[in-house]
């Protein structure tokens, strides 16, 4: 996605309402919470908050997974505010952050160094248009040794799942470069505790129908004496799974279905068993009968069960855009009555008249 995902002035949801502002206003990075998880760090988590702070984000919250390095003693020693998590990893340790932050606004960034703090204004600037989640696409401008081959063929191919199973194209789900406000990240329902959390927000955006986009962005090679808290193989793994589970109330259809699918080609390969062995060597099987049965039955209901899933899923999705259609036409009717009564106190004010002794002249006309 180009320079064009930041341009637009609006954008058409699906019922048709323009949700996004036509001009934008300014966001102050007072209003910015620069949120960093970490978990030993300490080799790059001070020059994180110094390249921030020169941009004039000072609003640093670093949540530390309780490092055994001097990840913490760092960051307080650069200005930065440093909240040890409950729990473990960077998923919870994101949950809870927000329980802390008291602005409207959250720029999340990882403690490697790997992101560039001169592209927060980048990142914060569709905010300013109303969308409330943008997503740092590193595909964009990406240093040579910044990614491993295998790193990048599974970003590539997680990716691509996310498209097919959910319907969305965000370029790069597993960024960890995010801007969001406070209001949206709170209306999601997340329960990630690893790496995971990226894939998280990326399909609660979709299912809660969050006004996303991306943005370029740089991203840089990790520091030489900086180690990686990731394990590829591993985590790529929990990644596609987890896309899929998710599927069960985000895309039920596809999850329902697959599972369909596989238990009637399973019943059907059974069956095709059975038969050749009845024919040719006329040896009747009937418990691997019954089997293939209760298999292809099976698939079936799951297959009925995940069409009338996605009805219900369909249904949802559309009554929750009419009242939030509604409590937009109820916030705008009572902003523009407000202005009325404004405009009428200031039109009285110049006439020299208090409003009451206005209306009983009327009255007594």
């Amino acid at each position: 996605m180009d320079d064009d995902a930041i341009r637009g002035a609006s954008f058409l949801r699906g019922d048709g309402a323009v949700t996004l502002e036509d001009e934008t206003r300014e966001i102050a990075p007072s209003s910015v919470c620069i949120l960093v998880p970490t978990l030993n760090e300490s080799a790059t988590i001070g020059d994180v908050v110094d390249g921030f702070a020169d941009y004039d984000y000072t609003n640093v919250l670093v949540v530390d997974g309780d490092s055994d390095d001097d990840t913490r003693e760092v960051a307080r020693d650069h200005g930065a505010r440093v909240l040890t998590q409950s729990g473990s990893g960077k998923g919870q340790a994101v949950r809870e952050a927000l329980e802390y932050v008291d602005v409207p606004y959250v720029l999340m960034v990882d403690g490697d160094g790997t992101y560039d703090p001169a592209d927060a204004d980048r990142m914060l600037e569709p905010l300013s248009r109303g969308y409330e989640h943008v997503i740092g696409n590193r595909f964009a401008d990406m240093d040579d040794d910044a990614m491993r081959r295998l790193n990048g063929f599974g970003n590539r191919m997680i990716n691509g799942a996310f498209r097919f199973i959910h319907g969305s194209d965000y370029d790069d789900i597993l960024s960890g470069y995010r801007a969001f406000t406070t209001e949206s990240f709170r209306r999601l329902s997340l329960s990630s505790d690893g790496f995971t959390i990226e894939t998280e927000l990326a399909v609660e955006c979709v299912k809660h129908d969050v006004d996303t986009t991306v943005v370029p962005i740089s991203y840089r090679a990790r520091p030489d004496d900086s180690e990686t808290n990731l394990h590829p193989v591993w985590d790529g793994g929990t990644i596609l799974l987890t896309l899929y589970t998710l599927a069960k109330t985000n895309n039920p259809l596809f999850y329902f279905g697959s599972l369909g699918v596989v238990g009637i080609l399973s019943g059907l390969a059974v069956a095709a068993y059975v038969l050749s062995q009845w024919i040719w060597y006329s040896q009747g099987h009937e418990i691997m009968a019954l089997v293939s049965a209760a298999g292809i039955l099976l698939g079936v209901q799951l297959l009925m069960f995940g069409v009338l899933s996605d009805m219900l899923v369909s249904l949802h999705r559309e009554q929750r855009r009419r009242l939030e259609r509604i409590a937009r036409e109820s916030t705008r009717t009572r902003t523009g009555t407000r202005g009325h009564e404004r405009e009428r106190g200031k039109n009285d004010s110049r006439d020299g008249r208090p409003r009451s002794g206005h209306d009983d002249e009327r009255k007594s006309e």
